[in-house]
């Protein structure tokens, strides 16, 4: 190992404790409202920093996501436009995280990059500045850049810090790709759910507006809402294709997962209000 290879970089999923879709503007984005927690199952990057401008992703994805559409690329090269900097970087990629299953897995790779190499290539933006970069590369990306559960309003850039339980979960991952977009472009997605205000939100029974959409689309996200309503309070989180079950006790999350028919696979993980990546920086 090289003094200039950094290890070890999580990209953390989030869920979706809630996700109210409550109006949908002329230029196509949607209001929303959605309180964000983050996951102790991250994806992990490595970097190792060139003195040459040329970005190579080392991936297993290279064979199913061209690398111009690649997010992890895409957070790099407009970080080296945004700043003017004449380095590069050798990234390597340990996915962990199921493709669309609405974890945050590219958005959380492409912050954990813009943070990283941030910090790496000495280019001293701000938090603020690397959200503005963010968000242009995608809407969740700006809350993995800032690191704290948060609820979040707009088209999910305007975010407050709040502090959830940090709650087990088990959570199912369907073998099934769901399109954000695809589901955002649905006429029968609701579009009407209210504004409320936080303090109204969080004493509220939470839902997800784009649950019903995707369960009628894809079965075997129905099925394993289904199965896992049976053992705790449940939910999808995002535009799916995961669900999850809270619990209290890290143990009883374990027995539900123990029990998993064996059709289905999922994981057990906590909620974290400080994401693993702001620790990691912490670490540099």
């Amino acid at each position: 190992m090289t003094a200039s290879l950094s290890t070890a970089w999580p990209a953390p999923a989030k869920l979706n404790l809630f996700l109210h879709i409550n109006h949908q503007r002329d230029d196509g984005y949607h209001e929303l409202q959605t309180l964000f927690q983050f996951i102790d199952h991250s994806d992990y990057l490595d970097f190792k920093i060139t003195q040459t401008p040329s970005l190579i992703l080392h991936s297993s994805l290279n064979k199913v996501v061209p690398q111009n559409d690649n997010l992890i690329l895409k957070a790099a090269k407009s970080l080296q436009a945004y700043t003017q900097c004449s380095q590069g970087a050798e990234i390597y990629l340990d996915k962990r995280l199921p493709l669309g299953g609405g974890i945050g897995g590219g958005s959380s790779n492409a912050a954990t990059t813009l943070v990283a190499l941030n910090s790496l290539w000495n280019t001293h933006l701000s938090q603020k500045e690397l959200c503005h970069i963010g968000l242009k590369l995608g809407a969740d990306i700006p809350i993995f850049i800032n690191g704290l559960s948060s609820f979040a309003e707009g088209v999910g850039e305007q975010f407050t810090p709040v502090t959830p339980i940090e709650k087990w979960y088990l959570i199912i991952t369907p073998t099934v790709h769901v399109s954000t977009a695809d589901i955002f472009r649905d006429p029968k997605l609701p579009r009407d759910t209210p504004k409320l205000s936080l303090d109204a939100l969080m004493s509220a029974p939470w839902h997800n507006d784009c649950q019903k959409l995707v369960t009628n689309r894809y079965p075997q996200v129905a099925n394993a809402l289904a199965w896992l309503l049976e053992y705790a309070p449940s939910r999808m989180t995002g535009t799916g294709a995961c669900v999850f079950g809270e619990f209290e006790q890290h143990q009883q999350a374990l027995s539900a997962l123990a029990k998993l028919p064996a059709e289905m696979s999922g994981f057990v993980a906590q909620g974290k209000n400080i994401s693993p990546l702001t620790l990691r920086l912490a670490q540099r």
